[in-house]
């Protein structure tokens, strides 16, 4: 493979994938790898009533509400490319 093939291979990884080489950088400094796929608690806030027959909703289903609004978010971020 040429080597400006493996170049532009590289940076395309790097871009679709940073939190692969984000890990490996931690790695490089601490010795250890970071947990995969990490969460980060959110705060916004949500109108009472839509709260409450969301959770009421989740909880009948048997659904995680968290894994639920991720996957919102994730299908508007898809619409916007």
């Amino acid at each position: 493979m040429p080597l400006s093939k493996f170049v532009e291979l590289a940076k395309r990884a790097v871009k679709e994938h940073p939190e692969v080489f984000e890990a490996l950088l931690e790695y490089e400094r601490t010795g250890k790898l970071p947990k995969p796929n990490p969460k980060e608690r959110a705060n916004f806030t949500i109108d009472t009533k839509l709260l409450r027959l969301y959770r009421n909703y989740c909880k009948k289903q048997g659904y995680k509400m968290s894994a639920r609004i991720e996957k919102f978010v994730e299908e508007e971020l898809k619409e916007m490319v």
